[in-house]
């Protein structure tokens, strides 16, 4: 996995995450929402995140 500087993550529990660096691997990542009217940070989500084998258990 090689990082991509220009997208930053903190999500140690998804597949494309280098934990070790803090960023993503993906070439770009799609960005969604699961609100009618997202008004802050926290009504987005990352549309691209796949659980890491064996994490959350």
């Amino acid at each position: 996995m090689e990082k991509n500087e220009c997208i930053r993550c903190s999500v140690s529990q998804c597949l494309h995450n280098i934990a070790s660096e803090g960023y993503c691997s993906l070439g770009s990542i799609s960005v969604g929402t699961h609100e009618a009217d997202p008004t802050v940070p926290e009504c987005t989500d990352c549309n691209s995140f796949v659980r890491k084998d064996g994490c959350c258990q």
